[in-house]
């Protein structure tokens, strides 16, 4: 039980949307504060915002109900498989990693804070074009700190080097 969490979310019109995120703090209070933004955005997708807005809301209403040492980090994205066009706000959230056909990495950090910090916080989106072969990695916390059995950690520059033992590798696994 803690606050790490992820959601596929359909929309009433348009592409649906995909969240990663993870609550400050561990434990029960972390799951509780998780299900409050979970219940929040599921109500809030239905009124079909542009993500920006749709990220300062749930800020909003995360500076009001959490305890003052809570935040929540998040990464709200929009994706067309038709179009490849990925529209996205990172309030805070480990960039998620696009790793291209080539083998370059983009990070997606276009957002702003993590919600619950300031209550009137903005939020700005960025955009991207997935290729074929292109592939999103998104990520918590918990991969960038695991450790080697010597103590090594494998850091945001192991994932890095691990992608890009797969570029060009267009059916690699996640696994």
């Amino acid at each position: 039980m803690g606050g790490d969490f992820y959601s596929l979310l359909p929309r009433p019109a348009g592409p649906g949307l995909v969240a990663l995120g993870d609550v400050a703090g561990k434990a029960s209070p972390a799951a509780v504060l998780m299900a409050l933004l979970l219940a929040l955005l599921r109500t809030l997708v239905d009124e079909n915002l542009p993500l920006p807005a749709l990220v300062g809301r749930l800020n909003l209403q995360v500076s009001k109900h959490a305890p003052p040492s809570r935040f929540i980090t998040l990464f709200l994205a929009s994706f067309n498989p038709v179009t490849g066009r990925l529209l996205f706000v990172n309030a805070g959230q480990t960039p998620p990693l696009l790793r291209r056909q080539d083998g370059t990495i983009e990070r997606l950090l276009s957002g702003g804070v993590a919600l619950g910090m300031f209550e009137g916080s903005t939020y700005e989106h960025g955009e991207v074009q997935l290729e074929p072969g292109d592939a999103l990695v998104m990520y918590s916390d918990g991969i960038t700190e695991a450790e080697s059995p010597d103590g090594q950690p494998f850091d945001e520059e192991g994932l890095e080097r691990t992608l890009a033992l797969y570029a060009g590798a267009y059916q690699a696994s996640a696994a």
